[in-house]
This record gives structure tokens, C-alpha cells and sequence, in this order.
């Protein structure tokens, strides 16, 4: 049962991951029947860190506090992508772990369990923004881009900044059930569990690689998006045999012209949904899904949210 809870913290420490620890473990909510955690701000840098926004954070608990913790909570910071980690906090987390301690990550403090070899082997969320660096960097990991939060018990691991709230009530509700995290969600004013992932969220604009060969041709698929285009057209179109064009595609963008094309619909579909009042059957139509179902089977898929939850979440509920 999770009952002792400590956030660890270095310097740069980010002020709202840390907050959001701060918030779901360490306020006493016993007056509305809610479990109080036994919780603990910690510093693996002496009892005074800086924060990246300028003020400091100070704490008499060190890194042996970390003993007696059934959750070991690593906020996000300033360089925590690049810089070095103190050798004692990565040994004191796989003690944690090696006896059965969980320990959780918001956004880039991923990067120091993945320095402790926490992740090898395993699964993992990190803000979209650091994907492609923390694989790169510790290549024994599996990235997931898109979640917001990946469990991995005992690790778990959170993408960007809010997320974090989804991973602490996640585990707030995998230990002591929905009507706990539920009351706690209630009391934040946020949902106790949010639809889709993180790839709702990610910026996604138009590859600036060179087309030398296909340039013209994207640009024209990209103004007919509700057209229905096949290859044999389109390599008409760059006066290409349906095999050459294909190939080339490939080359100068990554993907095929299918994938392409269904990309930069769901793209606009996403502007849509975000800027105007359309109904789904006229962002469907302009978009070259033809049907509001068809949208809402690809929006779901590369997103992993509705059209109509994108636009509550990028408008408000009054836009649904």
C-alpha cells in the first residue's frame, strides 16, 4: 500500500512537476476520508537547490530519506537532458528499486532513471519534445512518443509537465482505488483520466527536406486534400511511371503518398477543430475523409483521441 512518498530533487528542478508531486502526496486531505502520505521534498544536492525559475527550494532531508519510501517521485529540471547525475542518487535508486520501491518520473526526470539503468529493457514516456534525445542517448530503452505515461512497475514514467498528473493518479488509483484518485482529481479541478495520448498534442509541420523531384506534386496534394488521388495520378502529375514516382516519394519524403496525404488531412482536420465551428461531416468533407465516421476512424488512430475530445480539450467543453 503506497504510503510514504518522497520527491527528489536536484538543482534546476522544474517548480511545476514539482508541484505536481507536491499536490497529489503531500496535502492532507483526511477531513474528506482521503489517505494522508507520509511525504518528504528531498535533495540529492545539498539542502539548498535553485530552481530554473530563479528562486530556491530548501529541505532537511537528504538522499537517506529515500530509504523508508514505497515511491520515489523525480520532478523534471533545467539540462537534466544533458548534464551528469550524481553517482550516490542513481546508487540509492536502484537500491529502491532492487527492493521493490516504485519509483515514477515527470517529463525529462526520465532522463535520471535512464541514467541509473532503470530503463534498460523497458518501456517508457518522456515529453514529445525529448523523444528523440533520450533514445538516442540511452539506446537499451523503448521510447513510447505518443502516452502520456507508461507503467512499467515498478518504473513509471510520465511525458510533459501535466502528465505527470495522470501518472501520480494512475498510481494513486492502481493502489487505493478509482474513489480515492477520483476525490483527489476532484479536489485539483482536473480529470481523473484524460482521453488520448500526448500525440494530440505534438507539433507535426511539413518535412523541410529538399523535394527536388516531388516538390510540386506535394504542393498540389496538399491544396486538393479532399480530392481523392491515386499513385498512377499523381505520377502523372510529375510526368513519373506509378513505379519511379512511388520510389522517389519515398526518398525525398520518409513515407508513401497514402500515408503522406492521410497525415496532412488529419493535420488540417486538427486546425479545423481548433479554429472554426465546422460540423464533423463539413471537416470530413473538406478534409477528404467523406464521412464523419471515416474522420473519427483516422483521427483516433494517428491521435488516439475522437475529433469531438480534441476539440473539447483545444476549445472547451462548450465547443463540443
Amino acid at each position: 500500500m503506497l504510503k510514504n512518498v518522497a520527491a527528489v530533487l536536484l538543482n534546476g528542478v522544474h517548480p511545476f512537476e514539482l508541484g505536481v508531486v507536491c499536490e497529489v502526496f503531500g496535502i492532507d486531505r483526511s477531513d474528506e476520508g482521503l489517505p494522508v502520505y507520509d511525504f518528504a521534498v528531498v535533495s540529492a544536492e545539498g539542502p539548498e537547490l535553485g530552481t530554473h525559475c530563479g528562486f530556491t527550494v530548501s529541505t532537511p532531508y537528504g538522499l537517506e530519506r529515500l530509504e523508508e519510501a514505497d515511491l520515489i517521485a523525480v520532478p523534471a529540471g533545467e539540462a537534466y537532458t544533458e548534464r551528469a547525475y550524481p553517482p550516490e542518487l542513481l546508487a540509492a535508486l536502484r537500491r529502491a528499486v532492487d527492493r521493490g520501491t516504485r519509483v515514477l518520473s515527470v517529463c525529462s526526470g526520465v532522463f535520471v532513471l535512464a541514467a541509473a539503468g532503470l530503463l534498460d529493457g523497458r518501456r517508457c514516456a518522456v515529453h514529445w519534445h525529448h523523444a528523440e534525445q533520450l533514445a538516442r542517448r540511452y539506446p537499451r530503452l523503448t521510447v513510447e512518443p505518443d502516452v502520456l505515461y507508461v507503467d512499467e512497475d515498478p518504473v513509471i514514467t510520465s511525458a510533459g509537465t501535466a502528465a505527470g498528473i495522470d501518472a501520480c493518479l494512475h498510481l494513486v488509483r492502481k493502489d487505493q482505488g478509482p474513489e480515492v484518485a477520483n476525490k483527489i482529481a476532484r479536489r485539483m479541478v482536473v480529470p481523473p483520466h484524460r482521453d488520448g495520448g500526448q500525440a494530440q498534442f505534438i507539433e507535426r509541420p511539413l518535412p523541410k527536406a529538399p523535394c527536388d523531384t516531388v516538390g510540386e506534386v506535394l504542393a498540389w496534394m496538399e491544396a486538393h486534400l479532399d480530392q481523392e488521388v491515386t499513385v498512377e495520378q499523381l505520377a502523372a502529375r510529375a510526368h513519373m511511371a506509378p513505379r519511379t514516382f512511388a520510389r522517389r516519394f519515398q526518398q525525398e519524403t520518409g513515407t508513401t503518398p497514402y500515408r503522406w496525404i492521410l497525415r496532412q488531412r488529419v493535420l488540417l482536420a486538427q486546425e479545423l477543430l481548433e479554429q472554426t465551428d465546422e460540423t464533423m461531416d463539413a471537416i470530413a468533407w473538406r478534409t477528404g475523409f467523406g464521412t464523419a465516421a471515416a474522420l473519427r476512424h483516422q483521427f483516433v488512430r494517428a491521435l488516439g483521441t475522437t475529433p469531438n475530445a480534441y476539440r473539447r480539450a483545444f476549445r472547451g467543453p462548450q465547443a463540443a
